[in-house]
């Protein structure tokens, strides 16, 4: 029950997004939309910004859970612009409220856990530190985050398909040489 309670106080959120800037919008609205009290929200949520968060951690990050390997990081990457895109009001209204920071949080947790697994895949049997191994990832999640930031400022235009391939001509082997400069 409490699952579907989420995802029903979620569909609510997201429904009023679609017409109302995040700031604008309550907890009242949000309860009154999903035909639920303000304590069964509070059961669930500190607030709306936390149940932004749940949605942007429970909606996206399962799509890409299989694409963290070295050959499968470019069908990730691109599920997470395919989110964006099939989410385009629900994102751009967080992209540009206070709420943007779990916008924030939300690709860089993604990013960071889709790039260690390519990372940790290419390092197995190096002498390659955690230290070094998390710096590679801020590294590349900061790169992949701010091309996405780009897309999204310029209104979602050019295809994700593109940007993927474009990205993966730019770092193919890259990683592997990072890894290979630390272990010499």
């Amino acid at each position: 029950m409490s699952s579907m309670t989420k995802k029903a106080l979620a569909a609510s959120l997201k429904k009023l997004m679609m017409k109302t800037s995040l700031e604008k919008i309550t907890v009242k609205d949000v309860v009154a939309d999903c035909g639920v009290n303000r304590q069964t929200f509070y059961n669930h949520f500190q607030d709306i910004y936390d149940l932004l968060g749940w949605i942007y951690r429970t909606e996206a990050v399962d799509g890409i859970r299989d694409y963290k390997t070295y050959d499968t990081w470019q069908q990730g990457y691109l599920r997470m612009f395919e989110y964006v895109s099939e989410n385009k009001t629900f994102c751009l209204n967080t992209f540009y409220s206070l709420g943007r920071e779990h916008l924030d949080r939300f690709l860089h947790e993604v990013t960071y856990d889709l790039m260690m697994g390519v990372i940790n895949e290419i390092a197995e049997g190096t002498k390659v530190t955690e230290e070094e191994k998390n710096f590679i990832a801020n590294f590349y999640t900061s790169a992949f985050i701010g091309l996405m930031t780009l897309w999204i400022q310029d209104g979602m235009k050019e295809d994700p398909k593109r940007i993927v391939d474009d990205l993966n001509k730019l770092i193919e082997g890259d990683i592997a040489r990072a890894i290979q400069k630390y272990t010499q």
